[in-house]
């Protein structure tokens, strides 16, 4: 039984009573962001299963209020805490005082660290310089968050503060009701003091850095490389310097070298006036982000910019309209829509330059009209976002995909999990090639297909020829025990990883990852390899125990644990117990039926993931079980459980998120699943379908073609397909493919209360068997 919160409600029905309206449906293409609250996910989560496995951060959406380009450089953010340590957002929905504004680097949705960023506050009456110190009062009331626009009303500052910018730049219109000194404090955020700025007074302008510095694999070290930025003012101030902590040194130009530096430009400000401040950032140079500002915003207009963004957004947003009378469910998506559209981020500057993958250096150029993608947080994405990119977005995934050819073609192997510019093995799996194998599969051009295919192969039949590229986070873990044994025993407990052990989730993972691997070897005519590939994606067999039907940790002799352990976390496993992670097979859900004893016992277990308590949507392993029972041909069930999920796991509030949004998978899962379809196995061209949760929705594409979803009589209580047309024809698959979408057309599903147990439930219905 659970527990009723009355404090979570009573945040609910707070934060909702000032969401803004949707509008008309006639009015929906020029107000979509108007959908949007983009502070979803800054609280603590209220869902129905929050803190039953996930604890701490895990209880957080770990989103932001940002104001940014889709998937752009920097996240221009309000900022309650002053710090770029791991596992602490800028913005917490709970904080009452606000610092000033960022220029965000952080993995959003996630658990990591912000990098190479800067702060800057508009304050007045008295100057306090530190963020602690110039902390100010600041209500939720008096906030407009929308992706092209945040502003504020500071009552202590007697000010209003307004946002709106680009991908590597932003404008600030700060607005005084009162008379007299107003300042502009402006710090970069170096954890390890070790930050630089100055101010041009002639210019008017203020320079910095942040150098970088790596987690995860080589704790620490410097990346080789520095945010850079730059912020320019319009008036001339009546007075300048910088600071350390509480000490001010005035008329002092420059500052570097140790924890709590900055400077501080005094203006003496009239009643009602305005000032105007414009920032922009670059990790290659200062030179770089000055013109990155003048690429993006070179003038003063703020309205302009303004418009600019919004208008991007629109065009962004517009590519899935939806048609409900579910205000709620429209919020829930776009704002969904918003979270995907983060990472991986814009690295490159707006004349193409970035600095190398791994190293820093040399400081490497693009092609004109190219972009270099850089915070990819595979673990995580691969399984929908990704593939929400490559469908919705195809021309920005691509580049990404060629960004991870660079990436390879610098560092010597492709990364694992890379985030900050640098190799990491910060999660499991070799999920670079899941999602280059996906776009490849799906048609995504854009990006040298046979590059990544070295880089690919490398990481599945490689490792790297020193112990030092090892421990940088370079090649697949334990690739060793598993070329050796077809799966990880027990005995290697995989030391030089940040997650350590979870040896049957590896094993898991990697027979998956060699299955896409293998998908690309046909295409290429790499036979050998492809037979090579298909036996080894077989390799998930090894680790569920015959005795349970259930992933069992294994030993180097081939004996399994005696342990009942099924329901527990195990340290074999990753983030999860074995019962979430047997369902990671989604490559061969047919074999898996074998191994559990057959199509009856996999139903059963898969039932008690739901009767029983056992799913757990705030963590990614179990993001494609409730689409494993169209394999099992009953697909009904598959739309219970997926209308349930969108219902309890989402919700319209700060705390509305069950778990991290990592990246926007979480995000991006809700956005498929509210369409009625999903990519269980990504590197295949397949998607489940589910139960469409919109009367309409209309997916404009790429390619010029319009796919329509129509299903008239869904409502909360209509959640199961009775039956589909696709282009007027009667359809009883339960899947769909990638090619369907993308010629266009209309597929209509007609909805009732109750299941129809004969549609789709026949072996000719489900998809395929790829052995």
């Amino acid at each position: 039984m659970k527990r009723f919160n009355p404090k979570s409600l009573w945040t609910l029905l707070l934060f909702t009573a000032f969401l803004p309206s949707c509008q008309t449906e006639k009015d929906k293409q020029e107000t979509l962001q108007q959908c949007i609250d983009t502070r979803t996910g800054t609280a603590a989560s209220i869902t129905q299963t929050a803190g039953m496995f996930g604890k701490h951060t895990e209880e957080y959406g770990q989103t932001l209020p940002a104001v940014l380009e889709p998937n752009g450089m920097n996240f221009w953010t309000p900022q309650t805490q002053d710090t770029e340590l791991k596992c602490i957002a800028p913005y917490y929905y709970r904080d009452s005082l606000m610092q000033g504004f960022r220029n965000s680097h952080w993995i959003v949705g996630g658990c990591t660290q912000d990098y190479g960023s800067m702060t800057l506050a508009a304050l007045s009456g008295t100057l306090r310089c530190t963020p602690e110190a110039r902390a100010t009062r600041f209500s939720h009331d008096d906030e407009t968050a929308t992706p092209s626009y945040y502003a504020i009303t500071l009552p202590d500052e007697h000010l209003k503060a307004e946002m709106t910018g680009r991908s590597r730049a932003a404008i600030f219109r700060f607005t005084y009701e009162q008379k007299g000194n107003a300042y502009l404090v402006v710090n970069p955020n170096s954890d390890e003091g070790k930050g630089y700025i100055e101010i041009d007074t002639l210019n008017r302008r203020i320079y910095g850095y942040n150098p970088v510095h790596r987690i995860y694999q080589g704790w620490g070290e410097a990346a080789g490389y520095s945010g850079h930025f730059v912020i320019e003012y319009q008036n001339q101030p009546s007075a300048f310097g910088t600071f350390r902590g509480d000490s001010l040194f005035a008329n002092q130009t420059c500052i570097q070298s140790g924890q709590g530096i900055g400077v501080y430009v005094q203006f003496a400000v009239t009643e009602g006036e305005t000032l105007l401040v414009k920032a922009a950032s670059s990790f290659t140079d200062r030179e770089g982000a000055l013109r990155n500002l003048a690429a993006e915003i070179p003038h003063w207009d703020f309205d302009r910019t303004r418009q600019e963004l919004s208008d991007i957004w629109e065009r962004h947003l517009a590519s899935i309209q939806v048609k409900t009378g579910d205000e709620t469910a429209r919020r829930k998506f776009y704002t969904a829509l918003y979270h995907a559209s983060f990472l991986p981020r814009a690295f490159s500057d707006a004349d193409g330059r970035y600095p190398s993958f791994a190293t820093g250096k040399p400081i490497r150029q693009l092609p004109e009209g190219e972009t270099y993608y850089e915070d990819y947080s595979l673990w995580d994405t691969y399984r929908a976002l990704h593939p929400l990119l490559n469908l919705l977005y195809p021309t920005r995934a691509g580049q990404m995909m060629q960004s991870l050819v660079h990436k390879y073609e610098e560092g010597g192997w492709l990364p694992i999990f890379p985030c900050w510019n640098s190799y990491t093995a910060a999660m499991i799996g070799d999920h670079c090639i899941a999602a280059l194998g996906d776009a490849y599969v799906k048609g995504i051009g854009g990006f040298d297909i046979r590059k990544a295919y070295e880089g690919m192969r490398r990481n599945a039949f490689e490792s790297p020829s020193t112990h030092e590229e090892y421990i940088n986070g370079m090649g697949r873990r334990a690739l060793p025990s598993y070329l050796r044994y077809g799966y990880i025993p027990l005995e290697d407990s995989v030391p030089d990883a940040f997650h350590k052990r979870e040896q049957v989730s590896r094993t898991l993972e990697y027979a998956y990852d060699d299955f896409v691997l293998a998908q690309v070897a046909e295409r290429l005519g790499k036979t050998k390899d492809y037979e090579t590939l298909m036996r080894r994606a077989q390799n998930y067999r090894n680790v569920i125990d015959p005795r349970t039907g259930y992933a069992q940790g294994r030993h180097a002799d081939g004996t399994f644990l005696a342990e009942d352990n099924a329901f527990r976390f195990a340290p074999f496993i990753t983030e999860g117990a074995p019962c979430h992670y047997t369902w990671y097979v989604p490559h061969d859900p047919y074999g898996l039926m074998e191994c559990m004893g057959g199509e009856e016992a996999y139903v059963a277990k898969l039932d008690s993931m739901f009767s029983q308590g056992r799913y757990w949507h705030g963590n990614e392993p179990c993001h494609q079980v409730a689409f494993m029972f169209n394999y099992a041909r009953q697909p009904w069930k598959t739309q219970r459980a997926v209308r349930h999920i969108l219902q309890t796991e989402y919700l319209d509030a700060p705390g509305g998120l069950s778990g991290n949004d990592d990246a926007g998978q979480m995000s991006a899962w809700y956005v498929f699943a509210a369409l009625g379809f999903y990519p269980v196995c990504p590197g295949t061209p397949y998607y489940a379908l589910a139960s469409p949760s919109f009367q309409e929705a209309v997916l404009t594409l790429e390619n010029g073609n319009t796919f329509r979803l129509l299903a008239p009589e869904a409502s909360a209580e209509n959640i199961y397909i009775q039956r589909v047309t696709l282009d007027g024809k009667p359809y009883t698959k339960n899947y769909i493919t990638h090619e369907d979408i993308l010629r266009g057309g209309t597929m209509e599903f007609e909805m009732g209360p109750e299941p129809v147990p004969g549609w789709g439930n026949k072996p000719e219905d489900c998809p395929s068997r790829a052995f």
